[in-house]
């Protein structure tokens, strides 16, 4: 082994430091895998009398080599090669990795069959046509912004920004939501306020809360599938109401509210997902006083309701709630950046306590970090100016969309626009078998969501599909609205 450092050659007329061109050698041999974790590296003395070179020399390359992870000092004993990965090739990460949106089967719950046929049938690259997919491109994360937010936290907080938080959250982040919902008519002060690593914890965490073993949950039909899922896994008994235009259905409510007294009444009133629907002003009332009639809880997702294209200005339904009955969630995800995993719950006083004692048990706390880091993306201004620019992106992308539909439909594809979100819900002739669409679509590039994953039991509405223009870039949304309709 002492040969192989013997070889090593320093050019000392060169005007590069000699510790540096040292450790540009021995880094090298480690990357390479030369030197292999855990050898043991020459003592200073010994490294310097191989190169005649200063023992200064020697030390100032240990130094930088630890510093740069490449190896590690046991005292008394010796310097030794860390277990370090070789540096990743950002152009071969990029090519093999960072494909356009694989986040398509991340953000639904796919039966089996479907996710076969989407990675079976199609690569998801720059030529997709991505209609599946209701979160945002990576290209619209706003990076830079969220970089300076963080380094600014890391130097004002250093390791404070690491430790547990209040299983509550953060205080001044849940002051600047207070404060940012306001302007959604959704009155509360930080103390309502509870912190969770995204809406889907949320939901657990209600239902850790409130549902026991055959405890009966009514859900919209359809609905989003992950809250079925939660439901599912505490053994709750799901019973779906049908969803009409303007909201539930609400004789059909009432009368399994009388029959099965039911713990929760789960609802996306604001651009549904997956049919866009929103709840009217009277159905979101009657909403409230049949939660306080038959003591049940409403859990409002508020989806995307700040997404409202055609000034409908619907008010929440916790905004008509006087007695506690609704628990309100909200997540950035389809705003912001999914993967910080960030949401929020305002909850009835009554319930904070146990609420909280969920959200402990389940993780402790949601990032500090995070959390700092978003407090102060809000105070800085950063978070308004990125919702204006993604609410001009959405709106343009949701004009074209029902602008080529208008275009390219047949009569017999039929479809209502939601004036907002990020879906549009439509309807096919019976005589179209969705799989054989999905498959044909995708052996043109083209996804989209099968309508039948949202409807939590046996339904005959299989003729639906979700066209989502979250993820979509604008100059293909003409194009594959086109094809999508020639291949229905």
């Amino acid at each position: 082994m002492l040969e192989l450092f013997k070889s090593i050659k320093l050019d000392k007329n060169s005007g590069a430091p000699l510790y540096m061109q040292l450790f540009n050698v021995i880094s090298s041999m480690i990357d390479k895998g030369t030197l292999l974790p855990r050898t043991k590296l020459p003592s200073i003395r010994q490294m310097a009398s191989l190169l005649d070179v200063n023992t200064v020399t020697v030390v100032n390359c240990y130094r930088q080599l630890e510093l740069k992870g490449y190896v590690y000092a046991k005292k008394s004993s010796g310097t030794y090669v860390s277990t370090v990965l070789p540096p990743v090739d950002k152009k071969e990460y990029a090519n093999k990795y960072d494909y356009v949106d694989k986040n398509v089967i991340l953000d639904e719950i796919y039966p089996g069959e479907d996710i076969s046929i989407l990675t079976s049938k199609i690569r998801f690259d720059k030529k997709t046509i991505n209609f599946a997919s209701a979160t945002p491109s990576s290209n619209l994360f706003p990076v830079e912004d969220f970089k300076l937010v963080l380094n600014e936290v890391l130097d004002r907080d250093m390791g404070n920004a690491f430790n547990y938080q209040d299983s509550q959250g953060y205080r001044p982040l849940r002051f600047s939501i207070s404060n940012l919902l306001k302007e959604h008519s959704v009155n509360c002060s930080e103390d309502d306020i509870i912190i969770v690593s995204g809406a889907q914890q949320g939901i657990d965490i209600i239902s850790k809360t409130l549902l026991k073993d055959g405890d009966h949950v009514i859900t919209e039909s359809p609905t989003y599938r992950g809250a079925v899922a939660v439901f599912n896994s505490r053994r709750a008994v799901v019973t779906d109401v049908e969803l009409e235009e303007d909201g539930l259905n609400l004789n059909l409510l009432e009368y399994h509210l009388k029959k099965h007294r039911p713990k929760l009444i789960y609802t996306i009133p604001a651009f549904q997902n997956p049919t866009g629907v929103s709840y009217s002003k009277s159905k979101r009332k009657q909403l409230v006083m049949l939660a306080e009639k038959y003591d049940t809880y409403i859990i409002e997702d508020d989806y995307v309701s700040e997404l409202d294209f055609e000034n409908k200005n619907f008010k929440p339904v916790a905004y008509y709630d006087k007695s506690g009955r609704v628990i309100y969630i909200k997540s950035f995800s389809k705003i912001f950046m999914p993967g910080l995993r960030f949401g929020f719950m305002v909850v009835p006083p009554h319930l904070k306590k146990h609420i909280l004692g969920a959200k402990h048990a389940t993780d402790i706390s949601t990032s500090g970090l995070i959390q700092r880091a978003l407090d102060l993306y809000i105070r800085k201004g950063f978070w308004h100016k990125h919702f204006y620019s993604m609410y001009e992106t959405y709106k343009n992308r949701y004009t074209k969309v029902v602008n080529s539909l208008e275009k390219y439909k047949t009569d017999n594809i039929s479809y209502k626009k939601p004036g907002g979100g990020l879906n549009i819900w439509l309807k096919l002739p019976y005589n179209c078998v969705v799989n054989s669409l999905l498959e044909r679509a995708a052996s043109n590039n083209i996804v989209f969501t099968p309508g039948r994953i949202f409807f939590s039991s046996t339904s005959s509405n299989l003729n639906n599909i979700r066209l989502s223009f979250a993820a979509v870039e604008d100059d293909k949304i003409e194009a594959g609205i086109e094809k999508l309709c020639k291949l229905i």
